[in-house]
């Protein structure tokens, strides 16, 4: 008998901040991922218009609780990170937020004490991988490997707990990508899929998300919230795969210089 999995609406996000550039990836496309903080806030408020409530992190609801669950990511870890924890907080709400560790520290991403303030907030910090790969389901696998296990021994020995949880830097996945992930230890993987029924690879459990955007209609994320107009979503990002294996290395190009995290 096949695993029965709860229904899990993703949000994936990245900077939350009203000066671009001091928080995250400074590519001009990264721009479109870059909300305002009253942008932010109003589609936190159609999320719970819809109903949505995502006070509960992943390793809690996505092999026991049968009732759907809407969740919020964050990827990249940018500075913004620290003001997003403290606004869902405020809300009664939890995030997970992942993390490119080859670059805490650095002038607009995290620091280590930021990493520990929003664990100890009850936030939950996974791996974006190590060195943010432009293409990640081009590396070969055992470079996906040092990827994660460099990224999650640098997360665990900051938060003292392992970190089982990762998101997929640029989205790119192939069935490479989850075996390897899985294999490498990862239990829950996030991607770039719009799909809200998870899916099991091997000891992992690979859930799928919706990316809003700056022109993403409020209208919209409220519908997506109550796991409506998915698979318009999932039309459009099937498109986007088929432009991205049609052009090659104009891809390769576009990802290296200008594609969001």
């Amino acid at each position: 008998m096949s695993e029965r999995l709860a229904r899990i609406a993703s949000f994936a996000y990245h900077d939350v901040t009203d000066e671009p550039s001091t928080s995250g990836l400074q590519r001009p496309t990264a721009l479109s991922y870059k909300f305002p903080t009253s942008l932010f806030k109003a589609h936190l408020d159609c999320i719970a218009r819809a109903g949505g409530t995502p006070e509960h992190l992943v390793t809690s609801i996505a092999r026991s609780a049968p009732r759907p669950h809407v969740l919020l990511t964050f990827d990249d870890g940018g500075k913004s990170a620290v003001w997003i924890g403290d606004e869902l907080l405020r809300r009664g709400w939890h995030g997970h937020f992942f993390v490119t560790t080859g670059r805490i520290g650095t002038r607009t991403f995290v620091s280590k004490q930021d990493i520990r303030y929003l664990r100890s907030c009850g936030h939950l910090i996974g791996s974006h991988s190590h060195s943010h790969p432009d293409v990640f389901n081009a590396l070969k696998p055992a470079e996906m490997q040092k990827e994660w296990h460099t990224s999650c021994a640098l997360i665990a020995d900051l938060v003292g707990e392992p970190c089982v949880v990762a998101s997929v830097p640029g989205g790119d996945i192939s069935r490479e990508v989850l075996e390897v992930s899985a294999a490498s230890g990862i239990q829950y993987l996030f991607t770039s899929e719009p799909r809200y029924v998870p899916q099991v690879v091997g000891q992992s459990v690979v859930l799928g998300r919706v990316n809003p955007r700056l022109n993403t209609p409020l209208a919209r994320v409220e519908a997506l919230a109550r796991f409506e107009s998915w698979r318009r979503e999932m039309c459009v990002r099937r498109a986007k795969v088929w432009l991205r294996t049609a052009s090659g290395p104009v891809y390769r190009y576009w990802a290296s210089r200008l594609a969001p995290g």
